[in-house]
């Protein structure tokens, strides 16, 4: 079902309910997607569905309008204590926002209840809501949805609740499978009724969403939806909307992060999304642009963060501007309202991340704008991008008024110890991450100039680690600085750890000295060590008493000398005899 014509509503070939139709008419949501077009007629007439569509399509209200109609059409209504519909999605974030989604239509249909089943929550708080208030529809994550049904102990049966489940939806499923959810899924499905609908929506068609398909859905019709109009004819097999103008620039380690000061700056009243490969970079990075970007909100969100991603991802969604630094774990299905740029400081470390990540702009029929900074020995990823993943990008003209903000950063780490400890793991996870690429034949360790790189990081000394191990690096200006003397702002983690390092100090005075071994000595150095201990062991035995005297043991060695003469061919066989049987007889022994 390629190409599909947009239309209104009305046009559906089934009647949409019409308190569904006045919810859209106050969202102004006037005309469909063809993703929306080609699953809610299938869904409604009791069809499985796996569609594939580019992201920002408009996929959820293509499952959220036919659980709805499909909940409404049930002969016997749902109890407080019956799950008629389940949403599965790989994040939280999505999974709030398709629970705002949900709950935006059923103000109109008060006999149904949602609830979110997500982590960074309290999970008895979950077993109380749900013992007290039940559900008809669930939108959860693997991990706490397993953990639910593993709750009978707790008085929550969700096994039971479940039998009576009509519509089952996996969304970006092939992200679920990407983060290894493949068990928790299985696990899920074990409990679900087989008589059901199912949905399965995914950006991307893999080998193991195959497998997904055919275990979980029951005669599926397959929906593929690509763009269409115009831009179609230029790029029928593209993965990122028609709308999204797509840029690359190439810069040294050491400029990067003043190229991204620099465009951050003069795009001050626009909504960015800014992408780096590992926690510890967002942590680091994040605290700078605070910094130096003023009058500007900075948020950060990573998959480390337990409590908080919650409310920073909807205090974000909110802003009319502002920098959202990010993992990957913002790539995939999030709806941010109104985002003008997609900046990619690293490359993702798959090059279907990429396509993820460009489509959280330019969603459903908007424009938009993403800009991925590549080092000099990278700019061939362009290349790959266009052929593997049918994403082609421009090169953006140079970045105007870059200045120097890496001191700034240096100085933010001698003021305190936590900038300057962000900084250390931000550059080992990074170099970590970059040796883990998918693409390693154009991400190879073995190019990366760490002194340029170390500098690119404003670090104040380089950390130690392996990759590092037994190099020099001359280009790189270590601090003059003590750096164990760089305290934390934060005085009372400042007093904790000078409680540590006096602690650690008295232990090291109370303990003996240890002895001091050398590892990996030479074969040769191993076997004089032996011999040593041999001859230790000889004097010791002599001193304790042996029946051999002092003249009898000189006779002994001089008679193994001369042996030792002989095997070397110093003297001849004739010479030891007569030397040997000249000596005069040792005494008996008494």
């Amino acid at each position: 079902m390629d190409n599909l014509t947009d239309g209104t509503w009305d046009s559906l070939p089934v009647k949409l309910n019409d308190r569904i139709l006045e919810t859209l008419s106050e969202l102004n949501f006037r005309h469909m997607t063809p993703v929306q077009s080609a699953c809610i007629p299938l869904f409604m007439n009791n069809k499985d569905v796996a569609a594939e569509a580019v992201t920002g399509s408009g996929k959820t209200l293509a499952f959220v309008i036919p659980i709805i109609e499909l909940l409404l059409k049930r002969e016997d209504k749902l109890k407080k204590m019956q799950v008629g519909a389940l949403v599965i999605t790989p994040t939280r974030e999505l999974a709030l926002q398709i629970s705002e989604v949900m709950e935006t239509f059923l103000h109109k249909f008060p006999q149904f209840t949602q609830m979110l089943l997500i982590g960074g929550s309290n999970p008895v708080e979950d077993v109380e809501k749900f013992k007290n208030q039940g559900a008809n529809i669930l939108v959860a994550t693997p991990g706490r949805l397993e953990d639910m049904f593993r709750r009978k102990a707790d008085g929550v049966d969700l096994a039971s609740a479940v039998r009576s489940l009509d519509v089952l939806v996996l969304d970006e499923a092939d992200r679920l499978l990407d983060m290894g959810f493949e068990a928790s899924l299985n696990s899920i499905l074990s409990y679900l009724p087989k008589q059901r609908r199912t949905g399965l929506f995914s950006a991307t068609q893999t080998q193991e969403l195959e497998k997904l398909v055919r275990a979980g859905l029951r005669n599926p019709v397959r929906i593929t939806v690509k763009e269409k109009g115009l831009a179609a004819a230029a790029a029928s097999a593209q993965k990122t909307p028609s709308r999204l103008s797509n840029y690359y620039t190439v810069c040294r380690s050491e400029d990067k992060f003043n190229n991204l000061v620099a465009f951050l700056r003069q795009h001050k009243h626009e909504k960015h999304l800014v992408f780096f490969s590992t926690c510890a970079c967002v942590e680091y990075y994040a605290r700078a642009l605070e910094m130096l970007i003023k009058k500007v909100t900075v948020r950060c969100i990573h998959g480390k963060m337990k409590n908080k991603r919650n409310t920073i991802f909807a205090d974000f969604r909110a802003l009319k501007s502002g920098i959202l630094v990010c993992t990957d774990v913002m790539a995939r299905g999030i709806d941010i309202p109104d985002v003008n740029w997609v900046l990619q400081y690293d490359p993702p470390s798959s090059a279907s991340a990429f396509v993820h990540r460009c489509g959280r702009t330019a969603r459903i029929g908007n424009y938009g704008n993403a800009l991925v900074f590549l080092l000099p020995m990278e700019e061939s990823y362009v290349n790959f991008l266009s052929i593997n993943q049918k994403c082609p990008l421009q090169k953006m003209p140079p970045i105007n008024d870059v200045v120097d903000v890496l001191p700034k950063v240096k100085a933010m780490a001698l003021a305190d110890r936590a900038v300057f400890e962000r900084g250390m793991r931000a550059f080992v996870s990074y170099v970590q991450a970059y040796s883990k690429h998918e693409c390693s034949l154009i991400f190879r360790v073995k190019d990366l100039d760490f002194a340029c790189l170390a500098r690119g990081f404003a670090l104040l000394r380089l950390p130690k680690m392996p990759e590092l191990k037994g190099k020099t690096f001359p280009d790189f200006t270590e601090t003059t600085v003590n750096t164990d003397t760089i305290c934390f702002k934060d005085k009372n983690r400042e007093k904790q750890r000078q409680r540590m390092l006096a602690t650690m100090k008295d232990k090291e005075e109370a303990a003996p000295p240890r002895r001091s071994f050398l590892k990996n000595k030479a074969w040769s150095k191993q076997k004089s060590k032996k011999e040593r201990r041999k001859k230790v062991a000889a004097k010791r035995k002599h001193q304790e008493g042996s029946d051999v005297d002092d003249e009898d043991l000189e006779e002994l060695l001089n008679d193994t000398r001369l042996l030792k003469k002989l095997k070397k061919g110093q003297i001849s066989e004739e010479d030891f005899e007569q030397q040997i049987t000249s000596k005069p007889k040792s005494r008996d022994v008494k």
